[in-house]
């Protein structure tokens, strides 16, 4: 049986059709959201209840601590041993999320663009990040291979610091040498074909539902912990508007609009990464796609 990939936009339902696909075949979800690893950041990462996930195993939610700089190169890491153990006792796997980064790391091998390791540039480069961070690390990249650094989040700290040492070493970009996709494991991807203004409103019901959930108190109670805009997982929507409107810079129904707004961003960003995702098929919502989907992962 095939691995799958449930991925695609925010508010899409993703987490409830892996579930349900989950219970059919006995397997178990591997969550592929940079949000859902850290602990008590619950209601603006939309992050499931015990009810939602109906006594389906889930894996890397609440991983990590809100404190931590959680990268792409860990979560692979540890998401991989998850699913390495999951095929040592037979059980299949369905990757669920809407994190292109954290899927890619799941389903492909990247190349390394034919240059040896540099262990002295790479610490000259693990030192930048720890003085000045991830994004003026990307910032560097940005500088010396834009393309490179299109593809790669800040967070994806190894693949960055890859780009850039291939340059240090080659003088070449590394986008220039064309690495492509080569898969780690047999899967598919399906993803929801929603409308765009459909999904726009699915988003702004979530943020509104967010929002009376308790939402500002949330990010209240992290902020008066010390978890402050430095610190990354503050960086995701839903948060560092919050935080913004509880320092009072704006005002509460600003904050609301931002966050639906950038979300609204967000969502057009992963429809255009995921269109790219090799071997993704695509969903009509409202229909029963369990049986299709089923199928698909039993074709050889």
């Amino acid at each position: 049986m095939k691995t799958l990939a449930v991925c695609g936009a925010t508010a899409s339902g993703k987490t409830g059709f892996a579930v349900d696909i989950a219970e059919k075949i006995g397997g178990e979800v591997v969550s592929a959201d940079c949000m859902l690893v850290y602990k008590g950041l619950d209601i603006g990462t939309a992050k499931p209840t015990r009810e939602e996930m109906r006594g389906v195993v889930h894996h890397m939610i609440d991983v990590a601590q809100p404190t931590q700089n959680y990268s792409v190169s860990e979560y692979a890491a540890d998401a991989e041993q998850a699913l390495q153990d999951m095929a040592k006792r037979e059980v299949p796997a369905v990757i669920c999320g809407g994190t292109g980064f954290y899927i890619q790391s799941l389903l492909f091998e990247r190349g390394l663009g034919g240059a040896p390791a540099d262990e002295k540039i790479r610490r000259e480069y693990e030192a930048i990040v720890r003085e000045k961070g991830n994004s003026y690390l990307h910032s560097l990249l940005k500088e010396v291979d834009a393309e490179s650094a299109e593809k790669l989040h800040p967070n994806d700290v190894k693949r960055v610091v890859r780009a850039l040492e291939i340059y240090r070493l080659t003088g070449r970009k590394k986008s220039e040498q064309k690495d492509g996709f080569v898969p780690k494991r047999d899967y598919i991807a399906v993803a929801f074909d929603y409308p765009r203004q459909e999904i726009y409103e699915r988003i702004e019901r979530r943020v509104d539902d967010m929002l009376a959930a308790g939402l500002v108190d949330e990010v209240e109670g992290l902020y008066r912990s010390g978890i402050d805009e430095h610190y990354q997982c503050m960086q995701g929507i839903g948060y560092k508007e919050v935080l913004e409107y509880l320092k009072n810079n704006i005002s509460y129904s600003t904050m609301s609009d931002m966050i639906k707004q950038n979300t609204r961003n967000y969502a057009k960003r992963q429809i255009t990464f995921f269109k790219k995702l090799p071997n993704l098929r695509w969903l009509t919502p409202g229909k029963d796609n369990c049986d299709t989907v089923l199928r698909w992962m039993n074709e050889n």
